[in-house]
């Protein structure tokens, strides 16, 4: 039997996860580490909290499996992505990694648009300037912290400096390299033209691979601090969502991923590159060799359930405790009771302003058609289907660029939710499908290990070995006329309010 190990590095942890050949789980261990936030809207992560986490998770793995380490085939990594790790000439942290949600780069945003062009920039990079990106990063610290700046050698994202420590070698991989702002989407390469325009060292970069090809062995320092084999393979693996969507079976075209996670993202496989000229999604390359995929994000999902629950669902908490069970099972039952169109209340998730469509970090949430007869149960359905609008958003988007879909496939904690899955079903109109695994980003690095190894003879090939659809829900025509009602006036509040959220930041920032 094969064995394959993914390691997703993540913000709240690191998790290692064991995987036999066939997919199936045999360990997993987790550890935590802080966020350092230095000043309101700032971010930040030690690299080392992120080497250390790997160690002590592979080891734990190794120890409660009892599974030589001579039977591990290979290791994939996954990770945040956008994370900038400077390193100088002796490999050592200049500073603390700005990680992806930092915010403080809005001013570097502008630079780089003003440098390179807007339309060129998001013809080149397919996106737009946006702070969470690397770029921004690298030239908030050349513009902040000279000092600092002129001593770095290297620059790593979050994955790719634990490739680093497993293996001595610097080297990145195609899908994670997309979200530095730095490569040529269609071309799969480091763009000449951005880095000179940016003046951003080419030999700073690690060198480019897809995503399943080996990047280098475990060397004997790692192996003695991990409990891994010297010379284990390790390969080039993916960023979190890449790495996530191999987990889930998105890796042909027609099957795209629902995710409710604290976040909403809405993924899609493309054989071709296809770039919204509006820079609305995402596009990026794929972590299948040669195809690409998009992403539409919603910034506050999960987060937006999570907290009404923390705010106005005490008794559901005590509850929940009392009976062993998670709080949103209850509020789920809560949100079963109202009728679909929570009585005419709709929800507008902008608790964290917009990215996809709208991408306006002024934005706001939003309770609309609030009246005395409305109850708990309907604020709670209201936000439900108000997060499944914002991802109708985003596949409407993903639907115009021509891209095929046919089954959409729901995940993250959101997608344990049958009545959650059923919303979505009945607003996109599509069949919603979720699978037999939930490791998602450890799983999709693991089968990429397996594919870079010759465990599976390619990507498309490890998931049809390993991943099955456990649940179907069908779509309510009936519902999805009424919903797309609701919708059409969930589209026009945001167009309605664009300004007021403007003159509301002015007044209360």
């Amino acid at each position: 039997m094969a064995y394959l190990i993914g390691v997703d590095i993540g913000t709240s942890g690191t998790k290692t996860v064991l995987f036999d050949e066939r997919g199936n789980t045999v360990a997993s261990s987790l550890k935590e580490y802080p966020l350092y936030q230095p000043q309101n809207g700032w971010a930040e992560q030690d690299p080392k909290d992120w080497w250390d986490a790997t160690c002590a998770t592979i080891r734990e793995v190794l120890a409660i499996s009892h599974v030589n380490a001579s039977e591990i085939k290979g290791v994939g990594l996954s990770g945040q992505m956008h994370g900038a790790v400077l390193l100088d000439k002796n490999n050592q942290i200049l500073r603390k990694a700005i990680i992806w949600c930092d915010q403080r780069t809005t001013a570097e945003c502008d630079q780089i648009t003003s440098l390179i062009g807007a339309k060129r920039l998001i013809e080149i990079t397919a996106n737009p300037a946006l702070t969470g990106f690397t770029a921004s990063k690298i030239l908030w610290v050349r513009n902040n912290e000279p000092k600092i700046f002129e001593q770095v050698k290297k620059i790593l994202l979050p994955k790719d400096y634990i490739r680093l420590m497993l293996t001595g070698e610097f080297a990145t991989e195609v899908s994670d390299a997309s979200g530095m702002q730095l490569m040529d989407i269609p071309k799969r390469q480091w763009s000449e033209e951005v880095l000179g325009k940016l003046d951003i060292d080419k030999s700073f970069l690690g060198k480019m691979h897809e995503s399943q090809e080996v990047t280098g062995l475990v060397n004997r320092e790692a192996a003695s601090l991990t409990g891994l084999n010297l010379g284990t393979p390790v390969v080039g693996g993916a960023g979190d969502q890449a790495a996530g969507a191999v987990g889930n079976g998105i890796v042909r075209n027609g099957v795209i991923s629902s995710t409710i996670g604290t976040s909403g993202v809405v993924f899609a496989h493309s054989d071709k590159v296809t770039i919204d000229p509006m820079g609305r999604v995402h596009t990026f390359c794929h972590a299948v060799p040669n195809t690409w995929h998009i992403m539409g994000v919603t910034q506050g999902a999960g987060l937006s359930l999570k907290w009404f629950r923390d705010n106005f669902c005490q008794d559901e908490i005590r509850e929940a405790a009392q009976a062993n069970i998670e709080p949103y099972v209850l509020l789920n039952k809560l949100a079963s009771a109202s009728k679909p169109g929570s009585d005419g209340l709709i929800y507008l998730p902008y608790l964290m302003g917009e990215r996809t469509p709208h991408l306006d970090a002024d934005a706001r949430g939003v309770f609309f058609g609030l009246s005395a007869r409305h109850e708990k149960k309907d604020l709670i359905r209201a936000i439900m289907e108000g997060v499944v609008f914002s991802l109708k958003d985003c596949l409407e988007i993903i639907d115009g660029m021509g891209v095929d879909v046919s089954e959409v496939r729901a995940s993250g904690g959101g997608g344990k939710s049958a009545l959650w899955r059923q919303m979505q079903s009945d607003v996109f109109g599509k069949e919603i499908t979720t699978i037999n695994s939930s490791e998602g980003p450890a799983l999709g690095v693991a089968l990429l290990a397996g594919v870079g190894t010759g465990v599976y003879g390619s990507v498309s090939q490890a998931c049809d070995a390993t991943i099955n659809v456990v649940t179907r829900q069908k779509p309510d025509d009936t519902l999805n006329l009424d919903y797309s009602k609701y919708y059409k006036i969930y589209k026009n509040l945001y167009q309605s309010l664009k300004q007021d959220f403007k003159d509301l930041a002015r007044i209360s920032n």
